[in-house]
């Protein structure tokens, strides 16, 4: 049911009309009314992009204000809602293309203002008094069954809004529902990314590309705390602008994929099963090995191979350094063939008693190509006095950061998709300071990988161990061993451990 409270005066908000009607000729008086009346369609939307904003938990009225500004250049009906009414407005106003303000404070004055608004939507009971002004107000019930029916017909101009709302379907929050309506009322682009990333797939990618054109400075709103601020915003979709996708799309690695992997270094199969075969055989053995986890994941499942690449030695070699690297020339036909076929890569660093940094510049042609992540094996990373298998290694956090830091430098600058960054660790000791590690770099996508073999009670303590004070922006991944675990885990048995891995490796 609705109820219509007339206006007294008719509301054009000029400055013709705000002069005295005294100093103004009849005939100036009846043209300036004629063009308030003479607007064209009801609704009109904004011409031109606006900023890139990342809105993050904003308030529902925050939110209204900023998609509202950003999408309509005029409305001469729109609602204005209570907090405790706003998602309901939301769900009938959209279709029916009436902008949607949430509050009454003076921001939302302002907007009616500036949108030439002549008649207010709200339900019974809500006091707008304070920001409707003389307008005609129109109250309705919007939980009616009817409320659809009862409200008034808008004529809407056949422009789309010149915006694309990214949203995290998997946080349907009163602003975002608020948001979503108003962008729906302005025919405006709707991304739904996981995670709130518009980098996730490559549906999302494809569409902010669209929104954004070659700025990513404008033409994009996110709201939803996952999608993060304006810096992280933008500094995503300057990725999604200029970024390849990585194998089964998209520019992030974990949002909207898992992984499954051999691991192991070519032609030494002592150390993973990665090594027990050619080439060929192991992309087939990869791909049938991340097909059998499809049937119990909520996600595509990407096969992917975490190869060896400097290997731990009993020696201390020519540099001392009880390591040996792998020429990055024998690796290369590896790299390029998992791309080829749709395979990520993981290149496994175990420095000995160099640095990890060290280890990664190496690397750094093959860690260039968008497929290709990196993971640093603190089991592996002496201290200049030890030995391997005589002591367990360790890394501090802030050699993590470095390297870190500087694999994101070279993600950004050689525009890359997001890369995996894996830490092995088994033990709480291995990783220091591991609260310091740093997650704010939007082009890496870090986990600790729990490297612990045995019964599977063993294994899922040290699991529960390794996500004690993780830090927010980690996640999990974990490793199934053929030989020392005692019972091997099965595909389903992996995938309903809790919270479910990432990134599953086989050694």
């Amino acid at each position: 049911m609705s109820r219509r409270t007339v206006h007294r005066r008719p509301v054009c908000r000029r400055a013709v009309l705000r002069a005295s009607l005294a100093a103004v000729p009849v005939a100036a008086l009846g043209s300036a009314l004629v063009a308030c009346e003479d607007r064209g369609a009801d609704l009109v939307m904004a011409e031109e992009a606006p900023v890139t904003t990342g809105l993050g938990a904003a308030s529902p009225t925050d939110v209204s204000l900023a998609v509202v500004a950003a999408v309509f250049s005029s409305a001469r009906t729109v609602a204005v809602a209570s907090e405790e009414t706003a998602e309901a407005f939301a769900a009938i106003l959209g279709d029916a293309r009436i902008p949607l303000l949430v509050g009454t404070t003076p921001p939302v004055a302002d907007q009616l203002e500036r949108l030439g608004a002549r008649t207010v939507v709200t339900a019974p009971g809500t006091d707008v008094a304070s920001v409707a002004g003389d307008r005609e107000i129109l109250e309705v019930d919007p939980a009616a069954a009817d409320a659809a029916k009862t409200l008034p017909a808008v004529t809407a101009d056949d422009r789309p809004a010149p915006l694309a709302l990214v949203l995290d379907p998997g946080v349907p929050t009163p602003a975002c529902t608020v948001a979503r309506a108003n962008a729906t009322a302005g025919g405006a682009r709707i991304v739904d990314c996981a995670g709130g990333d518009p980098r996730s797939t490559s549906d999302t990618v494809a569409a902010v590309r669209e929104a954004a054109g070659e700025d990513p400075a404008r033409g994009v709103l996110a709201v939803g705390e996952p999608c993060g601020s304006t810096e992280t915003l933008t500094a995503r979709l300057a990725m999604a602008l200029t970024a390849a996708e990585l194998p089964g799309g998209g520019q992030t690695a974990f949002t909207s994929r898992r992984m499954v992997a051999t691991y192991g270094s070519p032609g030494i199969p002592s150390l993973g099963v990665l090594g027990e075969q050619d080439l060929e055989a192991t992309i087939r053995r990869t791909q049938e090995l991340a097909a059998e986890y499809e049937p119990f994941s909520d996600l595509p499942v990407i096969p992917a191979l975490e190869i060896i690449a400097t290997v731990a030695s009993s020696q201390p070699g020519p540099d001392n350094d009880y390591s040996t690297t792998i020429d990055p020339a024998t690796l290369r036909p590896w790299v390029d063939a998992a791309g080829a076929a749709g395979v990520y890569v993981v290149l496994d660093l175990q420095p000995g008693r160099t640095n990890f940094l060290t280890q990664a510049k190496v690397f750094e042609e093959l860690l260039a190509e968008p497929h290709v992540g990196l993971a640093l094996d603190s089991e592996w990373r002496l201290a200049p006095d030890e030995v391997h298998l005589e002591q367990i290694g360790s890394v501090t956090g802030a050699e993590i950061n470095e390297t870190a830091s500087w694999l994101a430098d070279l993600t950004r600058d050689r525009e890359l998709p997001q890369k995996v960054l894996i830490l092995h660790q088994f033990s709480r000791s291995m990783i220091s300071d591991r609260q310091s590690i740093d997650t704010s770099r939007p082009e890496l996508a870090i986990t600790v990988h729990a490297d612990g073999h045995g019964t599977p009670d063993l294994k899922l303590g040290t699991w529960q161990n390794l996500q004690k004070d993780l830090p927010p922006g980690i996640v999990m991944s974990w490793k199934n061993f053929y030989d020392e675990d005692t019972p091997t885990f099965t595909p389903e048995e992996t995938y309903a451990i809790e919270p479910r891995p990432w990134f599953v490796s086989y050694q």
